[in-house]
């Protein structure tokens, strides 16, 4: 069914309003060859519609975000850096006498209020925003020797023997500040937008699982929209790299790293689309400092899975909604999964009015 124009343009305004909150948030999402596997920019985020900005006024939204995965071998060793006190010391020695399994779990959720100007700068819309993270973590590990083994805190395992690991956390994690600008051409919508990690979230050095990070870290990406109003049809990508900064506590400074985002999507009415999102990763400089024991190791990983978007008021407020799942394949040095991203905006003030 053809989307007509005005509602697609009445679409295209509601829809943005969740769009940027959504693509700029943070979990504590893996990413295993980054420090404790975590990334500052959750993988996954943009997808339909990330090239959109939404009209002057101010935004609330709260994103939730599951995720469940496990890994062998090196990608399980990564997970564990620093590690708990049992397992501080000599990894090198660890990583020859032992295999190592990892399994995660996150469950949190993201408030986020954005701002938009009702000028326009340098010909495009301007905004900025602030989020905050909260939720739980999981990690368990299994430690299984290959020969006699004994641990930094004077625990020994016996050739075969198995000892587990467990920790998790439920907490308040970094603060995050937001900006972007974009514009609109036609069909074609695109922006450019910052993100970056303030280290003052909850972290404790041999904790197996944080919510903080510890580490000063900035994310630029830049993203574009085509969208055919008479069709309904529209493609959006969004490309970017995030930049670590050293975390003090552990010497460990975290590579650069590249994510790639998309969706195709079909809107069949101004409230309803449907259709299939994905990311692609590939950490592009190795880890350095004293704590990255595994020495320039790099990650990579593709996902994808089904989008859909849903739009409805409750009274005369309207209420922005978009769901996914997406399941992660061709894991290298990283942990593999699934991940549910759930996201629900409403504004605050001054576009309320327009977006209607």
């Amino acid at each position: 069914m053809a989307v007509e124009k005005d509602e697609m343009r009445q679409l295209l305004r509601q829809a943005a309003l969740g769009v940027f909150c959504f693509g700029m948030l943070f979990a504590a999402h893996k990413s295993d060859a980054a420090e404790q596997g975590k990334s500052v920019y959750l993988l996954g985020v943009s997808a339909s519609m990330a090239g959109m900005t939404p009209p002057a006024g101010s935004y609330f939204s709260s994103f939730t975000y599951v995720y469940a995965a496990d890994a062998t071998g090196a990608a399980a060793f990564s997970r564990v850096l620093p590690g708990t006190g049992v397992l501080l010391g000599d990894f090198a020695t660890l990583q020859a006498s032992a295999n190592v399994s990892a399994r995660a779990n996150v469950a949190l959720n993201v408030f986020s209020v954005l701002w938009v100007a009702p000028e326009q700068i340098l010909g495009g819309r301007f905004g900025v925003g602030a989020l905050l993270p909260v939720g739980y973590q999981q990690v368990d590990v299994d430690v299984t020797a290959r020969a006699a083994l004994t641990f930094p805190d004077g625990a020994t395992l016996a050739r075969n023997a198995t000892r587990s690991l467990s920790d998790r956390t439920f907490a308040i994690g970094d603060p995050l500040a937001t900006a972007f600008i974009g514009w609109d051409v036609g069909h074609w919508h695109w922006k450019i937008a910052g993100l970056v990690n303030v280290p003052v979230g909850a972290y404790e050095r041999t904790n197996l699982v944080n919510m903080g990070f510890n580490r000063w870290a900035a994310d630029l990406t830049g993203s574009a929209t085509w969208l055919d109003p008479a069709s309904g049809f529209e493609v959006s990508m969004a490309a970017g790299f995030t930049f670590n900064g050293n975390n003090p506590q552990t010497d460990y400074k975290t590579g650069t790293e590249f994510h790639l985002e998309g969706a195709l999507m079909k809107h069949v009415s101004k409230d309803v689309a449907f259709g299939a999102a994905g990311y692609y990763y590939r950490q592009v400089t190795g880890d350095s400092g004293a704590g990255a024991v595994l020495g320039d190791f790099k990650g990579e990983v593709a996902a994808f899975g089904p989008n859909l978007t849903y739009n409805f008021k409750i009274g005369t407020t309207p209420v922005f909604t978009s769901i996914r799942w997406l399941h992660e394949v061709r894991a290298v040095n990283r942990m593999r999964g699934d991940a549910g991203f759930l996201t629900i905006t409403v504004p605050l003030g001054g576009a309320s009015a327009q977006a209607h």
